[in-house]
């Protein structure tokens, strides 16, 4: 039985949404990563890895998509473009305002805002850390889109294939990051007469997490 016109341009419709609605979870995630700090990135309650596994979500929409035809539904990914003419006219414009004003124009004043955030928490005694790491990543959501999109390998496993690239990206390269950051802060406690025990430690413990986590896969 073919399928309504009206089904098929709705499921078209919706996939032309789903790449800037991860454009809008990296920019929510960026926020939360502000309003969280460094420290409450709880995957069932935190805002930011709330944001993040959506934006991956919706960067693999196609791929989940296809688990329908596996379980023998039907191919539900009709090809071709938008028939409904007011649908298609929404998608280019909802995709032209993420891309133009979201992206182009409010993301940098986002961020200008948390560099000043900044300078107010270290005016105030507060760490400027979560402020500074929050401007950096809404700088960065076209790269970091670019970079899950690149993980994405077109299967249907895309969603989990993405979240073990940003696993891998995390452990090899932001978390000798974190320890190099931890130890300079170490040496500038120590300076300054502080407690710097802690720190090392931290600087100790994100060098051993890939070590880690094969001891604990190995111990199943």
């Amino acid at each position: 039985m073919a399928v309504p016109q009206l089904i098929l341009d709705a499921i078209r419709f919706l996939l032309a949404l789903a790449a800037p609605a991860s454009l809008v979870a990296l920019v929510l995630a960026g926020i939360a990563l502000r309003r969280e700090g460094t420290t409450s990135f709880s995957i069932g309650g935190g805002g930011f890895s709330k944001w993040m596994f959506w934006a991956i979500v919706m960067i693999t929409l196609p791929q989940v998509f296809g688990w329908f035809a596996f379980w023998g539904v039907g191919a539900p990914l009709p090809g071709g473009g938008i028939g409904n003419g007011w649908m298609s006219a929404f998608a280019n414009d909802a995709v032209i305002f993420v891309n133009t004003f979201v992206i182009g124009r409010l993301v940098p004043v986002l961020a200008a805002w948390m560099v000043l955030r900044s300078v107010i928490d270290w005016s105030e005694g507060y760490t400027p850390l979560a402020s500074i790491l929050g401007a950096m990543f809404l700088l960065a959501i076209p790269a970091s889109a670019a970079l899950l999109q690149g993980w994405n390998d077109g299967t249907r496993f895309g969603t989990a294939a993405v979240l073990e690239g940003a696993w891998t990206y995390t452990a090899s390269r932001i978390i000798p990051i974190a320890a190099g950051l931890a130890v300079i802060g170490a040496v500038v406690n120590f300076a300054f007469g502080r407690p710097a025990i802690r720190l090392i430690g931290s600087a100790a413990a994100f060098l051993t997490v890939s070590a880690l986590w094969r001891l604990v896969v190995s111990m199943m």
